[in-house]
């Protein structure tokens, strides 16, 4: 049942001239099997047909957003190995395309940030965060990953150690999506209201836009592909509010 939702997903062209090839069913299978060697293996055959750069928009995006998917459903008691796998795959990858920007020649880009991301309090899903702060990288921003289990008072902390004005908080679920709101006090009460904005991600608030309001937060993003233009939004808001 499983291998039928991945393969209904369609397939995906890897450059041009390549031969029609569902590159992302193939990506996920490999995931699913915690074979990060054959999972890399793909994404740089991929790259001979076009490019690293490509693979993370065209291929690694729907991977993570199918196997996202499977997760949230447990389809296939998709487990923390296969999505510690996940979110390794996509380091390799941005590792890879980081390095060829380096060696390319041309000037870097300007770098973004500081921001902050981590699992609020009590949330222990590490795969959704690691995604945003692959995505975040490759889009150029300077990441400060706190990993799970963050507390409000240590997103706050580490936003004015680095000097952010946006810190991403990540929840799975309703029970641990509640944190937020005590975030959003955490903020309010150092006086940071506007000045340090709340991007809130993860299954729960895609599933429950609404919660997004409720808890508090500035914004969210549908996907970890979409989050760097949320996170350029949220930066813009504050240095509006806050010149300076």
């Amino acid at each position: 049942m499983t291998e039928g939702f991945i393969k209904g997903m369609g397939s995906v062209t890897g450059g041009s001239g390549a031969m029609e090839r569902d590159w992302c069913g193939e990506l996920v299978s490999y995931i699913r099997g915690a074979d990060r060697v054959a999972a890399n293996a793909l994404i740089s055959d991929w790259a001979e047909r076009s490019s690293y750069e490509s693979a993370v928009v065209e291929l690694m995006a729907p991977a993570l957003e199918l196997f996202g998917k499977l997760w949230a459903d447990n389809a296939g008691d998709t487990s923390l190995a296969q999505g510690y796998v996940a979110a390794k795959v996509a380091e390799d990858l941005l590792s890879k395309v980081l390095a060829l920007r380096e060696t390319s020649g041309l000037p870097p880009a300007p770098a973004k940030g500081p921001v902050v991301v981590g699992n609020i309090e009590d949330d222990f899903h590490p795969l959704g965060r690691k995604m945003l702060v692959a995505f975040l990288r490759c889009d150029g921003w300077k990441v400060e990953d706190l990993g799970v289990d963050v507390s409000p008072g240590a997103f706050v902390d580490s936003a004015q150690e680095v000097g952010a004005r946006v810190v991403g908080a990540s929840a799975m679920m309703f029970s641990t999506a509640k944190n937020v709101k005590r975030l959003r006090e955490e903020v309010d009460r150092r006086g940071l209201r506007g000045r340090l904005q709340i991007a809130a991600g993860g299954a729960v608030f895609r599933l429950r836009p609404e919660l997004v309001v409720e808890f508090g937060a500035d914004g969210t993003s549908p996907t970890a592909l979409q989050a760097p233009a949320l996170f350029q939004e949220l930066w813009a808001r504050s240095v509006r509010l806050f010149p300076g």
